[in-house]
């Protein structure tokens, strides 16, 4: 069994006047990680020995891959965020499909197939993850179209690059289709990050919500899975204090 490697996400957390007292409080728990944070942050995380495990790789979630008329516009961002990925060893650029305004699946699938393989060879070549998130089209994002995993596998297949893979969130797909467990063992070669939050109302893990995170922890651990599970949910107290449950329920 692995120990799960254990990040922070900035925006989350970071809801005070200061995120420098956050990001300190994470390096003493033991988060190896924050993501998405201010630029402004990276020297420090940095020098408080954590890495930067995601930052978002194009614009828009809602206007995304499932569009050909964006590939060019992503192609661009995704190849220049790479570069500063590199940089700044940064593992995963977060991906989008869109909103499905209409389109049907399958031909989502194709088409957002189509735009991350126009970069999946200079992500392999430059060693940077691709990581297509799935959300919840119920609740948080309506009409969202990497809404459930079966669709963003599919996805995977088709582009079949090892550096292009699922931002499986717990979370959201306790709200499209539960099964958590099963789904993630089934499927833990397309997955290449996760995050977590408690359902209902996506905050802390506790005994208020659904999740139980302990097995499902396990499961990730005895995979071999090796990246980061990122801690992305809102907390209902002092967020410090909420970090540290968090981060000794899933040190698995």
């Amino acid at each position: 069994m692995g120990r799960i490697k254990q990040s922070v996400c900035y925006w989350c957390f970071s809801r005070g006047d200061n995120p420098e007292k956050m990001i300190e409080a994470a390096a003493e728990i033991g988060y190896a990680s924050i993501e998405m944070p201010d630029t402004k942050y990276w020297g420090l995380i940095k020098d408080k020995g954590m890495r930067i495990a995601t930052i978002v790789g194009h614009g828009s979630l809602g206007d995304g891959l499932n569009k050909r008329s964006n590939h060019d516009r992503i192609e661009d961002e995704l190849l220049k965020n790479i570069d500063i990925a590199v940089e700044n060893d940064i593992p995963g650029l977060i991906c989008f499909s869109g909103n499905r305004e209409g389109l049907p699946d399958d031909e989502g699938i194709e088409i957002v197939a189509e735009g991350l393989s126009r970069v999946a060879k200079t992500a392999e070549e430059k060693g940077v993850n691709l990581c297509l998130e799935l959300l919840n089209s119920k609740v948080n994002h309506p009409d969202y179209q990497c809404d459930h995993t079966a669709w963003g596998v599919e996805v995977m297949k088709r582009v079949n690059s090892p550096r292009v893979g699922l931002l499986y969130d717990i979370y959201h797909m306790q709200i499209m289709e539960g099964d958590l467990i099963r789904t993630i063992n089934d499927n833990i070669q397309y997955i290449n990050h996760f995050h977590t939050a408690g359902n209902p109302g996506r905050h802390d893990m506790d005994e208020e919500q659904e999740i139980y995170y302990p097995p499902i922890m396990r499961a990730i651990a005895n995979s071999d899975y090796d990246l980061y599970v990122g801690q992305e949910f809102v907390p209902k107290g002092d967020p410090i204090e909420a970090l540290r449950t968090a981060f000794e329920l899933c040190d698995v």
